[in-house]
Formats: structure tokens, C-alpha cells, sequence
């Protein structure tokens, strides 16, 4: 009986033995057909580098320069403030100490996400109606607020340039930054009218 019963059991451990090579080789084979099938149905494509972000258009005060109104100008290339926050704070986080916080007036922003992820952090993102709707508020762990003049994404260079000196200079009026904005599109306005007033002939 014994004698039997291992006998039994020898042979049903090795018919089992074969049955899981059979079913091992089924299910390779059937790995295999799909591996296949899904590299001809969605072919491995290259996929593409990421590209260097531009660096931010930035002018800031010197370090030594007496307090004001805005410690200097930014000139993002557009109102997406997701893709525009990175390159900034990869300038200012050496600068000022890691970025924490920034606040816009959302007039001129469509999109105002709560959290902006950057090189290595978040900055938490907020908006404030009565703020200064050309100016970017900042925090820092380092350096506590600082403020920024935001020249529209659309100025001409001429006019950016004008408008990052008079955020950045030492000695420049203490003026808001709307202040700043109207003031050069009032120049801007008045060389107009000057050449429509005095045409140049040919």
C-alpha cells in the first residue's frame, strides 16, 4: 500500500513537473507574441532632448543701492507663468535665497496655478486684486520680500531697456510700477505725435 502510494505520488509529481514546463513554455512563447505585437504597434521612438530654458530678462538693483519702491524689472517672453517661473527663479534662488511664494495681480495673467514647480522645489503662487498689476511680489527664504517691475511680454527692446535701467538704478525715482509703465508709453506717445508733427521728407 506503502509501495503504491509513492509510487502514485512519484508519478503525479512528474507528470506535474512536465505539465509546468508545457505551461511555462506556452506563456514565454505568449510573452513573446506580445513583446512583438507591441513593438509593431507602437514602434520605440527617440525621444527628444529637452531644450535649455532661455534665460530670464532680469535687471536688479545693486546690493549696496538704497531701498525703493521695486528692487528691479523682469520681462518675461509671456503671461504663462508655469513656464516663465523656472528660469526666474533659477536666477533669483542664488541671488535671494530659495523663492517661496510670489503674488501677481491676475489682470494681465490668464492662469494663476497654486503651485509652481521649479528646479528642485515648489513656489506657491497667489494673487491679490489691489496689487500693482505690473509688479511680481516675491518671498524668499533668504532675503524675506522683494518686488519686481513686470514689463509686458510684448514691449519692444528699446522700451524694455529703458524700463529695466529706471527699475534697477540707484538714483532712479521712487515710482510704482505703473508709474514706470506709463511713464515710458507717455514717451513713447509723444515721439509719436513729435514725428507725425515734424515728418521727416524724402
Amino acid at each position: 500500500m506503502d509501495s503504491t502510494e509513492g509510487t502514485s505520488h512519484t508519478g503525479f509529481r512528474t507528470g506535474s513537473s512536465s505539465a509546468r514546463d508545457e505551461t511555462r513554455a506556452a506563456a514565454e512563447a505568449a510573452r513573446r507574441r506580445v513583446r512583438i505585437m507591441s513593438a509593431t504597434a507602437q514602434p520605440t521612438l527617440p525621444r527628444p532632448r529637452p531644450g535649455a530654458a532661455p534665460a530670464a530678462r532680469l535687471a536688479l538693483k545693486s546690493d549696496g543701492a538704497a531701498p525703493g519702491l521695486l528692487d528691479g524689472a523682469w520681462w518675461p517672453r509671456s503671461r504663462d507663468l508655469l513656464s516663465e517661473l523656472p528660469s526666474l527663479t533659477a536666477v533669483l534662488d542664488p541671488l535671494w535665497g530659495r523663492i517661496t511664494r510670489i503674488a501677481v495681480n491676475p489682470t494681465y495673467w490668464p492662469d494663476i496655478p497654486r503651485k509652481v514647480p521649479v528646479d528642485g522645489h515648489v513656489v506657491k503662487a497667489g494673487w491679490f486684486t489691489e496689487f500693482d498689476p505690473h509688479k511680481l511680489l516675491l518671498l524668499s527664504y533668504g532675503n524675506g520680500r522683494r518686488d519686481l517691475l513686470i514689463i509686458p511680454p510684448e514691449t519692444g527692446a528699446e522700451s524694455a531697456a529703458r524700463l529695466m535701467a529706471a527699475a534697477s538704478g540707484d538714483d532712479g525715482p521712487p515710482l510704482t510700477a505703473s508709474a514706470l509703465i506709463a511713464a515710458d508709453e507717455g514717451r513713447d506717445g509723444a515721439a509719436a505725435t513729435a514725428v507725425n508733427a515734424f515728418p521727416v521728407s524724402g
